[in-house]
């Protein structure tokens, strides 16, 4: 076992332990898995979105031969293209998500036969590593609007002085318990204490603006708590507020077969959905597929990174192939019984790295939770009652955690080399600055674009850096010669 982990990848802990430690993953994936549907405007999918995630992240763990202690969770690089698709009701999400996969299962079949040595050419760790540190840092941006706001509707949105304490209360405390020796336990779990002291602080200020009526310290928006168990009409919910099923991807297609109709939250996302259609399906496809190939790349430096915090290379054992396989498939089972394409979670790997758990018996177990969790509608609804500013706090920790982390993979690179710097300079500007390639694809009759394919900030900053990699490459070649 590595001396950097408590577990190792093979390593089995103790049931009681193995629970804990699972529903720490899912507090860790938590937020950024119930993002997707609800910016897709698709809130009431957000059991679907965890039940997908649940079954995206078995899929890869099969493909991976359980090797690869990391969650797959909701795609934010496919939220343009779910904008697309949403037009087209859950098939148009579906053939979205079907065509993403299919690209990772080519590219997939391609490196079976030819080999991973010209991915180790194409990124080598001048470009892996701040790619890596950039994902890190471009996320700090949603986790520090998130750490000054509550969930109260009344100030959602809004800077909240009470809602950045709880949020540090949070930071301190998971900062405190990963970094103290007397308490393992403390150690291996420590954002589940820091959520827990951060929810508990941002209840008793609740409770104080409740009983004062200041809206100001209404931090915790214990709504949909009560929603779950009375209708509008005030009427009780019956067994539906204990269980009930998720509304996924393929059993609402199914209805819009059937019936010819969109479903009405559709139509709440998008006025003008339609049922998917010739036209559509080319849309859908142009939307998805270079996003798909990009994203690609991502992969790469996600394994990389938890290559380097596990100490093995996962792009050898058990080989690119078998991830890309992995999350290919992954992630059109995740939508097809869920409603969003998946991803490795660099949430999960943080995760991993501060609990220095690196146990995948960890990471299918919480896979398993987060199905079973999907279908107790109170457990549902106390996850989504956890503050905005309470998981800024989390993330505050772990984005920085996979910043660091790609820091640590140029550490031996010389940046006196002018070509060094200015390929890590490319990315790490190009991606802060939030630079995105945006592809129009459809024009109004005076020629007004209409529709764009976005691709990411990230995925453009790693284009760039390999391209200033290639050209200075190329440049100190004629030189020399």
């Amino acid at each position: 076992m590595s001396e950097k982990l408590f577990y190792d990848v093979g390593d089995r802990p103790k049931f009681g332990s193995l629970i804990i430690f699972a529903i720490q993953q899912v507090l860790a994936i938590l937020a950024a898995t119930i993002a997707v549907p609800t910016i897709i405007g698709l809130p009431t999918q957000i059991p679907a979105a965890i039940l997908g995630a649940g079954i995206g992240t078995l899929v890869y763990q099969l493909f991976t031969k359980f090797k690869s202690p990391v969650f797959l969770g909701s795609s934010f690089a496919f939220l343009s293209s779910l904008g697309v698709a949403v037009a087209y009701g859950y098939c148009g999400i579906i053939l979205g998500s079907v065509i993403a996969g299919l690209v990772y299962v080519i590219i997939a079949l391609v490196i079976k036969a030819v080999g991973t040595s010209w991915v180790d050419k194409l990124m080598p760790p001048i470009i892996i590593g701040p790619t890596v540190a950039l994902i890190g840092l471009s996320l700090a941006v949603n986790a520090m609007g998130d750490i000054v706001k509550a969930n109260a509707s009344q100030v959602n949105g809004s800077y909240n002085l009470v809602a950045f304490f709880c949020g540090m209360v949070a930071f301190v405390t998971i900062i405190v318990c990963s970094t103290q020796k007397k308490v393992k336990m403390a150690r291996l779990i420590p954002f589940i204490i820091g959520i827990g002291a951060g929810y508990a602080c941002a209840a008793v200020f609740t409770a104080i603006g409740t009983l004062a009526n200041l809206d100001y310290l209404k931090i915790v928006d214990f709504s949909p708590i009560v929603n779950n168990f009375v209708n509008a009409d005030g009427s009780f919910r019956g067994i539906k507020a204990f269980i009930d099923y998720p509304h996924f991807a393929l059993l609402e297609g199914i209805k819009e077969l059937m019936t010819g109709n969109m479903a009405p939250e559709i139509l709440a996302a998008n006025e003008g959905a339609k049922l998917l259609d010739i036209g559509g399906i080319v849309e859908v496809i142009i939307a998805f597929l270079p996003v798909a190939l990009v994203v690609f790349a991502e992969h790469i430096a996600d394994h990389k990174n938890l290559s380097s915090i596990i100490g093995k290379d996962l792009i050898k054992e058990p080989g690119l192939d078998k991830t890309l396989l992995g999350d290919g498939v992954g992630s059109i089972a995740g939508t097809v019984f869920g409603i969003c394409p998946n991803t490795t979670y660099g949430e999960s790997v943080g995760c991993v790295a501060i609990t220095r758990n690196a146990s995948v018996v960890t990471i299918t177990a919480t896979a398993v939770m987060c199905i079973i969790l999907s279908f107790i509608s109170p457990i549902m609804v106390v996850l989504q009652t956890i503050p905005s500013c309470v998981m800024g706090g989390v993330c505050l920790t772990l984005y920085g955690f996979i910043a660091t982390s790609g820091l640590r993979m140029f550490k031996n690179i010389d940046l006196d080399d002018n070509k060094n710097m200015f390929v890590v300079a490319s990315i790490l500007i190009s991606g802060i600055g939030g630079l995105a390639i945006k592809i129009p694809y459809a024009f109004a009759e005076n020629g007004a674009v209409t529709s764009n394919i976005t691709i990411t900030s990230i995925a453009t900053a790693l284009i760039v850096g390999i391209f200033t990699n290639y050209i200075l490459t190329k440049v100190q070649g004629k030189d020399s010669e």
